[in-house]
């Protein structure tokens, strides 16, 4: 795994649905799931230099909105999610640091008895130190998707890019849910506003307009397949490229 490669984006943000990280039951956090993970963060950051900056969803833990919970206060629901972006983080970050990669969590929502609170300036810092930086609780804010949250932070820091790891064998953005529609078409490439005028459903529209106005491709790829972080930085066509 460790063959010269010369990156296609230097610094990334990578988002990882919270389903993803839950393995096949799409609940909960799966350690194998985690493990993999892992590692393929730290062949960017060790082995190809990459900044590696992550944004955790936390659909694993809770779905307030459309699940059981939907009567629920749509803020009071979206705090209890941004806690579960924070129980992703942290075991995302004990996963990263059993295989001796130094991370840092930085909470939007602050709680310093486990996170630092975010700063950007610092979270670049460790970035520059060789760190992997994971961005918890959003954007902080209720009504904003960590969606948002990636493409916020991506501008934050300068990246160049925006990975967004999918579930359920999802392999990149198609005209259809190709789940329940035989005849989706799967998309190598897509511009910003086709993606918003076609509803496409890559990322929430203030997602892709932020990344549009900021001009942050955004590549979408099955998180499940093995490689795949590295063959994107190698410039290999897996996903599609939203740019």
């Amino acid at each position: 795994m460790s063959e010269t490669v010369s990156p296609r984006w230097k610094r990334i943000v990578f988002k990882p649905s919270g389903e993803a990280l839950a393995g096949p039951s799409g609940r909960g956090l799966d350690g194998a799931t985690l493990e993999a993970t892992a590692l393929e963060i730290i062949d960017l950051r060790q082995n190809l230099g990459v900044d590696v900056a992550v944004v955790v969803g936390g659909g694993n833990f809770w779905r307030g909105r459309t699940g059981a919970m939907s009567g629920m206060d749509d803020t009071q629901s979206d705090h209890i999610g941004m806690l579960g972006t924070v129980m992703n983080a942290l075991a995302l970050q004990d996963a990263l640091e059993r295989k001796g990669q130094p991370t840092r969590v930085q909470s939007a929502i602050e709680m310093p008895r486990i996170a630092e609170p975010y700063i950007r300036r610092r979270a670049v810092r460790h970035l520059e130190k060789g760190r992997v930086v994971i961005f918890a609780a959003g954007t902080g804010n209720p009504f904003f998707t960590t969606d948002t949250a990636a493409a916020l932070r991506a501008a934050e820091i300068e990246a160049d890019a925006l990975l967004k790891g999918t579930h359920s064998g999802v392999d990149g953005v198609y005209s259809a849910d190709p789940r329940t529609n035989d005849d989706a078409v799967k998309y190598d490439e897509v511009g910003y506003m086709e993606v918003m005028t076609k509803n496409l459903k890559v990322m929430d529209a203030t997602a892709i307009a932020f990344c549009r106005d900021n001009a942050i491709p955004i590549v979408v790829f099955d998180m499940s397949q093995p490689g795949s972080l590295r063959s994107i930085l190698a410039g290999e066509p897996v996903g599609t490229i939203v740019h």
